[in-house]
């Protein structure tokens, strides 16, 4: 994903998520006029922070997270919702049409329109999943383990969602279990002290120039 030649990032601060902007533009469409880009992981790994740092290298490119996709009573479940929702509009290059879900008040608010844009992001767990994946330009995945994960998710979260993460992990569990992420994964995206470091992931999908790890940017913690 990164060229051999790019500069090191003690000189260029946001090197990394700039050249995978670039590089995600280039990339041919992959549902309908959509370079649907996935950004999956454990739940506390970062994922909502390091998408919005890409959104925004993006020229502000929509941002789709699956917690307004999932509800309580369908943690994982909600495959068909957003095939329906989104996936099948985008094939046909129609904005897509979703009712994000409101944890607090546990209903489904107003329709959101998510246009079908050049790069759309997807960030949450479980974006890498089977269905998505034949609709993906890029899958990548926030390595970090997920005991770590899960307790940095509890510290964000405070007390009054604790009977939540209680039930969440062993759904996680399940899920990563019966359908992982990261064995597809096209990139791993680190956290380190200068940022984010960005590696090939399982899947080996990058060419021979593009095995550099680059870094950028202050460390995200959620």
């Amino acid at each position: 994903m990164f060229p051999e030649s790019a500069p090191t990032p003690h000189h260029t601060p946001g090197i990394a998520i700039h050249v995978l902007a670039s590089r995600l533009r280039e990339l041919p469409p992959s549902c309908g006029p959509v370079r649907l880009v996935a950004v999956d992981g454990h739940a506390g790994s970062g994922k909502s922070t390091f998408a919005g740092q890409l959104a925004a290298a993006l020229d502000g490119a929509p941002v789709l997270h699956l917690d307004d996709i999932a509800s309580h009573d369908e943690l994982f479940e909600w495959t068909g919702r957003l095939l329906a929702q989104v996936i099948e509009p985008f094939t046909h290059g129609e904005p897509a049409t979703y009712e994000p879900y409101d944890w607090r008040t546990r209903r489904f608010g107003r329709p959101v329109a998510l246009p079908p844009v050049p790069v759309v992001l997807v960030e949450g767990v479980g974006a890498g999943r089977r269905a998505l994946r034949p609709h993906l330009a890029r899958l990548m995945w926030m390595e970090l383990q997920h005991e770590e994960s899960w307790t940095r998710g509890r510290l964000r979260d405070g007390a009054e969602q604790r009977e939540f993460w209680a039930g969440w992990v062993e759904a996680e569990r399940r899920h990563f279990a019966e359908d992982p992420s990261r064995p597809y994964a096209d990139l791993l995206v680190l956290q380190s002290p200068e940022g984010y470091e960005m590696l090939p992931g399982p899947a080996g999908t990058v060419g021979p120039d593009q095995h550099v790890t680059h870094r950028d940017g202050p460390s995200a913690v959620c």
